[in-house]
């Protein structure tokens, strides 16, 4: 997180702290909730709507590309809205299974929550593509309010 310090659509770590039992990590506010929340609450997205978030969505999955950061667990639980506004800013957090790639760079390690993992994942190859996957998926569930695919 600290790599990506000064991105807009990214919660800010403001600071990490440790002591004898933990490491403390203090973060944004981000006063607005979870984008899962807010979805369950508006139920579907029209078109238009979904449009806009998604253009968000992939704009801030393009800034973690570029910087070389692959999230492997996006899904509408860790996005953040700034606060309580319709149109509030939406910003990515729980960095916790990320890593750092090199373009061209294959990931063996099985993470992410099931029902938005890429099948690339399963099969233990694969690269950046990963997070697109994950954002199709979550436009999927903006249209419609349920998941294309269930977990088991």
């Amino acid at each position: 997180m600290h790599h990506l310090t000064g991105q807009a659509n990214i919660v800010e770590l403001k600071g990490a702290y440790e002591d004898k039992q933990s490491v403390h990590l203090v973060m944004e506010l981000c006063g607005g909730g979870e984008l899962f929340d807010r979805i369950i609450a508006k139920g579907l997205y029209t078109e238009r709507a979904a449009a806009s978030l998604l253009r968000t969505i992939v704009q801030i999955i393009h800034t973690l590309h570029s910087m070389g950061v692959i999230h492997r667990d996006l899904k509408p639980e860790n996005f953040l809205l700034l606060n309580k506004d319709e149109n509030a800013p939406l910003k990515v957090t729980d960095f916790g299974l990320s890593v750092f790639f090199k373009e061209g760079e294959m990931f063996k390690d099985i993470v992410g929550s099931a029902y938005y993992i890429a099948p690339e994942v399963l099969k233990r190859r694969y690269g950046q593509e990963v997070d697109i996957w994950s954002i199709g998926v979550m436009l999927y569930i903006l249209l419609s309010g349920v998941p294309p695919f269930w977990a088991g």
